[in-house]
């Protein structure tokens, strides 16, 4: 697995999760990684990005409630999720370098 995705769950409404993206042969500071998640019945949709200098880019959706960070580190991009929404319900999927993780379940409950 060359993108491993982590910290889905169930939360109630107005919750938070922090989803963790990381790699053992991709290097997060050189390539762009982007969030993307698909609820049952829609499209993948875009929800975030973050490129090797730091530029973060979000979805209006989420806009003030979801944040982007990356540790170097430990070669792992994070998606603090804040004030959680049933809409937000989907399958969390990462991406960097044209590789995709196989996604993590966030459900969330009214």
């Amino acid at each position: 697995v060359q993108l491993a995705e982590s910290g889905g769950g169930l939360v109630q409404a107005g919750g938070s999760l922090r989803l963790s993206c990381t790699s053992s042969r991709i290097i997060f500071s050189i390539n762009a990684v982007g969030w993307f998640r698909q609820a049952p019945g829609k499209r993948r949709e875009l929800v975030s990005t973050i490129t090797p200098d730091g530029s973060k880019n979000f979805a209006d959706s989420v806009k003030g409630r979801f944040t982007i960070s990356r540790n170097n580190a430990k070669n792992t991009v994070y998606l603090q999720m804040n004030s959680l929404k049933p809409e937000d319900t989907a399958v969390y999927y990462c991406t960097s370098a044209f590789v995709w993780g196989q996604g993590t379940q966030v459900t969330v409950s009214s």
